[in-house]
């Protein structure tokens, strides 16, 4: 056989071992139940959890844009690792308080956080909608990537449409049919192989070209010299465009409504266990990244269509390797990109529904609102398709794009647990100016200030007219504040014991 062929039967082989783990680990669920579909029942242990989280955000990304960015870009690919390793840290304070919310007012979506909390329509349908937007951009990046692997690993033989197809469509069948617990089990298959395989291609990569990890650096330096800084001359990126980078990153990460949505899936110490645990997880992007700078000097830039091509490029043409090592970076590559696809795909089923759905016909049965659910995995699904067909942008430019509408959901979540004061008016306000902000610096091609990035930019002026919006309109109602407020309150409870709670009620 040749390479190709034996790529192609490993990496059909994983597509199907993955839609059986994906289906079985939703049989025997009761398949009605909304709770079942949406938290999987709010009792996700740490092992999965933290394969669930990890899985959710490294993704083709991580296999393809990130060894990109280090190939194209040099330094500034090094926020990678910068904001992996804080941006989870609030989840460690958040998660408890948002979870004792959700299980109070038995919430399971991003939205149904902000309905809950601010009561007010129009600002619930917006946040589905910018939700959506983002949601259909992080998916055409993981399709992208499913693509561009069964195109290079099998020599051009399987083209763009049908390699999307084929990965997603998988994705699409076992979250329809098992809801979150589908996805968290199948992210612990992929979470493995991605790991498992990326620390093997990503280092054997580095020492066959350079025959060392610091010998590869040194040939960068002599030949490029900038190209591993920061804003000096040869560099790729200014000093203020990279901070900015780490920053709307390390606040949109739990803005994410599939990641801000797992607080309800388990409990408030499982929740502390994975913050501290997840960047283990994230460590298997630094042989990805190392794959990346150990082309430079090796590949021109005009060798390639693309800087995300550049990994499968090595393997296939550069390195010339065994076909079953193509079909095993195929494998791991899909892996990443579908253990997003899975929650992204879940959750934006979940956020559409309460935004828009649920606004329109409130007062749908329990069955119904699963029913409906599973329908739109099918139809949001086919939307990123045909988004992923027809678009263009790398990767990186995607992902970035989209963190910049998310993150303008910070003000509203942090408002919503820790100010009685902020209105619901203010904070659709702030929304609204914070989001066309960042899409206009995008889409109009005029930068953003002091070379800022667009999220930033927006979060800004999203925060500024929040608090004068605040000052001069009227309170919300006291009894619906204090009912989020003191739920959140409570959370630190779970984590510390009754003993604590009983404590403090007896000193009242």
């Amino acid at each position: 056989m040749e390479n190709w062929q034996i790529a192609l039967v490993i990496m059909t082989a994983y597509l199907v071992v993955a839609m059986g783990v994906g289906i079985m680990a939703g049989r025997g669920q009761n398949k009605a139940s909304l709770s079942e579909f949406t938290t999987a029942g709010r009792g996700l242990g740490l092992i999965v959890m933290w394969f669930l989280m990890g899985g959710a955000i490294f993704s083709a990304f991580a296999f393809l844009g990130g060894p990109g960015w280090a190939f194209s870009m040099g330094a500034p690919a090094l926020y990678i690792l910068t904001y992996t390793a804080f941006a989870i840290l609030p989840w460690y304070i958040l998660a408890p308080k948002i979870g004792a919310i959700g299980r109070k007012h038995n919430l399971y979506s991003l939205v149904g956080f902000f309905q809950g909390r601010f009561r007010l329509k129009a600002l619930s349908v917006f946040v589905a909608v910018v939700a959506f937007l983002a949601f259909i951009q992080y998916l055409a990046t993981q399709m992208t990537g499913m693509a561009i692997i069964f195109n290079i690993m099998t020599e051009g033989r399987v083209p763009i449409w049908l390699g999307a197809l084929a990965a997603y469509g998988i994705v699409v069948a076992y979250v329809a049919t098992g809801g979150l617990r589908a996805a968290a089990w199948s992210d612990v298959f992929q979470g493995m192989l991605m790991i498992l395989i990326s620390w093997t291609v990503g280092i054997a990569i580095v020492y066959q070209l350079h025959g060392g990890v610091g010998e590869m650096f040194t040939n960068i330096s002599r030949t490029e010299p900038g190209f591993l800084r920061i804003g000096v001359e040869g560099s790729t990126m200014s000093p203020m465009a990279y901070a900015t980078i780490i920053l709307v990153s390390v606040i949109g990460f739990i803005m994410w409504p599939h990641l801000f949505s797992k607080s309800y899936a388990t409990d408030a110490k499982t929740a502390k266990k994975t913050v501290i645990a997840y960047p283990v997880f994230a460590l298997f992007t630094v042989p990805l990244l190392l794959a990346g700078f150990a082309a430079v000097g090796v590949v021109g830039q005009n060798e390639i269509d693309t800087p995300d091509n550049i990994l499968p490029y090595l393997i296939t043409t550069v390195m010339n390797l065994p076909g079953w090592l193509y079909g095993l970076v195929g494998a791991g590559a899909l892996a990443a990109a579908m253990s997003s696809a899975d929650a992204i795909t879940h959750s934006a089923s979940l956020e559409f529904h309460d935004g828009v759905v649920k606004n329109v016909k409130p007062d749908m049965t329990e069955a119904n609102t699963v029913r409906t659910m599973r329908l739109l995995v099918v139809v949001i699904g086919a939307f990123a398709y045909l988004v992923t067909i027809f678009g263009g942008q790398g990767l990186v430019a995607l992902l970035l794009g989209a963190y910049g509408s998310i993150v303008q959901f910070a003000p509203g979540v942090y408002g919503a647990l820790y100010s009685k004061r902020v209105t619901p008016s203010a904070i659709l306000a702030g929304l609204v100016v914070g989001v066309a902000a960042n899409y206009f610096f995008q889409l109009s091609g005029v930068a953003a200030p002091l070379d800022m990035n667009a999220g930033i930019a927006g979060l800004i002026l999203n925060v500024v007219v929040v608090v004068a919006v605040t000052l001069v309109s009227p309170r919300q109602d006291r009894k619906i504040v204090d009912e989020y407020v003191e739920a959140s309150d409570d959370a630190r409870y779970l984590s510390a014991g009754v003993s604590e709670r009983e404590s403090e009620l007896s000193r009242r």
